[in-house]
């Protein structure tokens, strides 16, 4: 099992490495795009791609395209007013529907230098026809990066056979996996606080998605709020995930508790989580082997 770290800058990339991090599974690169009027050219992008490849230092790195819209709308990239933001352009529709941003951004990645491996992420995918659509554009720009889809929309999930069958790698992306899969908004204050990750229906999806994996020899991580947590992290590589990227600040946590517990303890928990009825029963679950929740 791996852990790598979640970034959303370069100044993260070096800290993270000195808390363990065995990589970046997830590099959040709208912290390029946010706070200013216009967007930052292939130069500037691949300045900064670089100095977070040259801090991880031959560790693997995962680059999720831009992922805007919905909650990070920006200046110079208008988008119509929608009345519900969240089922709305986000992630690979924004820049499919704004494809001179998405191949700058392809460019800039394409360029870093670097002795590890560098994975392309593209967030939000619903349909097998997006991630063909971006593997043309890279294969026009002569690039061979691994190109990767994020499994955060519930088509992703029910699709992941087809999906693994042309992905390099999947991504389990369970915050909005989790408000997709259980029809709540986590930006409602009125229901937040029940988009949970641990739900089982939640939990059957990445299931599907990791078997679906499995079957074609694809490997997957999971870099969502789960992940972050010690029994988060206990039942996804119970369910058959083996790369975890996780908030810095978490990495020391989640070593611990995967350290304390088998492979084959965390197998039999997640069987069994899928049979229960509740999150809390979820969770309680996991603590009877060792992680808190």
């Amino acid at each position: 099992i791996h852990i790598y770290a979640n970034l959303g800058s370069v100044a993260e990339a070096a800290a993270a490495v000195a808390l363990g991090a065995e990589g970046c599974g997830l590099l959040r690169t709208e912290f390029l795009f946010l706070g200013r009027d216009t967007a930052p050219d292939e130069e500037e992008q691949r300045s900064a791609y670089q100095g977070i490849a040259d801090a991880l230092d031959g560790r693997p790195l995962i680059v999720r395209t831009l992922d805007v819209g919905g909650d990070k709308p920006l200046p110079y990239l208008p988008i119509p007013p929608e009345d519900n933001p969240a089922l709305g352009l986000r992630g690979v529709r924004t820049t499919l529907w704004r494809p001179e941003l998405l191949d700058e951004q392809l460019r800039a990645i394409l360029a870093v230098e670097q002795p590890g491996p560098c994975r392309i992420m593209l967030p939000m995918v619903a349909s097998l026809s997006e991630l063909q659509a971006v593997r043309a554009v890279l294969r026009g720009l002569g690039g061979k990066a691994e190109l990767g889809v994020m499994i955060e929309t519930p088509a992703a999930a029910m699709l992941a056979d087809r999906l693994a069958a042309e992905a390099d790698f999947f991504s389990i992306g369970s915050n909005d996996l989790s408000q997709y899969v259980l029809a709540m908004d986590r930006g409602n204050p009125m229901v937040a606080g029940d988009v949970d990750a641990f739900h089982p229906a939640v939990l059957r999806l990445i299931r599907a998605a990791a078997e679906a994996a499995g079957r074609h020899g694809r490997p997957i991580g999971a870099c969502g709020g789960l992940a972050s947590i010690p029994a988060g992290a206990a039942l996804l590589v119970g369910l058959g995930v083996h790369e975890l990227s996780v908030a810095p600040a978490a990495i020391a946590a989640v070593k611990a508790a995967l350290r304390r517990v088998t492979v084959d303890a965390c197998r039999d928990a997640a069987a069994r989580a899928l049979d229960l009825d509740s999150p809390r029963e979820v969770r309680a679950l996991m603590e009877t082997i060792g992680t808190a929740a």
